[in-house]
């Protein structure tokens, strides 16, 4: 039986429309394959866009694994933002990717643009 953070995950990345709350680029969650022959990238670029759970608020700050604390996220996006030395907050964040995004870098330099359709 899937966990609550399963379930919180599978439910934000169905109400998100299966894109990254930051980057809003498609994710996988269980063929990476096929999203590789899809959007025509390697299965290691395919990886990068692995659904993850975020935590809006994070654990060691007293954050749960339910509905209202869990966004979806593409893997390069949870990761890149747990690395900073003094991580952005959800919203900061959504926008310091989609300036990166919008200039062409981030992540999306992976999926080739006739593929992506961004409303940021």
């Amino acid at each position: 039986m899937p966990t609550t953070l399963i379930k919180s995950r599978t439910k934000a990345f169905n109400l998100q429309q299966g894109r990254c709350i930051y980057c809003e680029l498609p994710m996988w969650t269980d063929d990476p394959e096929a999203f590789a022959k899809k959007y025509k990238i390697t299965a290691k670029g395919a990886a990068l866009f692995k659904c993850t759970a975020e935590h809006l608020l994070a654990r060691q700050d007293g954050g749960k694994d339910g509905e209202s604390n869990i966004v979806a996220a593409c893997h390069f996006c949870n990761q890149h933002r747990h690395k900073c030395k003094n991580p952005k907050d959800p919203i900061s964040y959504k926008h310091y990717v989609g300036n990166r995004v919008g200039k062409g870098g981030w992540n999306s330099v992976l999926i080739p643009k006739h593929h992506i359709s961004l409303h940021m």
